[in-house]
């Protein structure tokens, strides 16, 4: 798992690249704030994956998936 929380973008992106390199299917990431959910997300489905979104009240942890 990925944990970016209380990390401000560009960081929560390149901490997803860095860990999608290891070529897994499926890979969880948590955020805290709505600018790294949207910005992992988009990084994420541009890559070819699938992201669901679970708000974990003020945290967001994204399912990402092939």
């Amino acid at each position: 798992m990925v944990d970016a929380r209380g990390l401000s973008c560009p960081v929560p992106v390149i901490m997803t690249q860095k860990a999608m390199k290891s070529g897994e299917d499926y890979y969880e990431v948590m955020v805290d704030a709505g600018a790294p959910r949207e910005n992992v997300t988009r990084y994420a489905e541009s890559q070819g994956y699938s992201v669901e979104v679970v708000d974990k009240g003020g945290e967001f942890l994204l399912k990402i998936s092939k």
